[in-house]
């Protein structure tokens, strides 16, 4: 399983990329398809890699919402 499975998901594309205009029923499958993902690395018996992949993930979002922040103040 890749570090970064969970960033390459739907969701990370659409919320990457703010030039887009985005349905809400886009929105919601991309969210839902994340949910499927995390609840599959969930039920890996190593934690280790599920604590990685939900860190990594988190930092990922910390990064974009950053992203977002300073281009509102540009």
């Amino acid at each position: 399983m890749l570090m970064n499975e969970l960033t390459n998901t739907r969701l990370f594309a659409l919320l990457s990329e703010p030039s887009q205009v985005v349905s809400t029923n886009e929105i919601q499958n991309a969210y839902g398809n994340f949910i499927q993902h995390v609840e599959m690395i969930s039920t890996k018996s190593d934690y280790t890699i599920i604590y990685r992949n939900l860190s990594n993930t988190r930092i990922e979002l910390e990064f974009l919402n950053l992203y977002e922040q300073e281009k509102k103040c540009t």
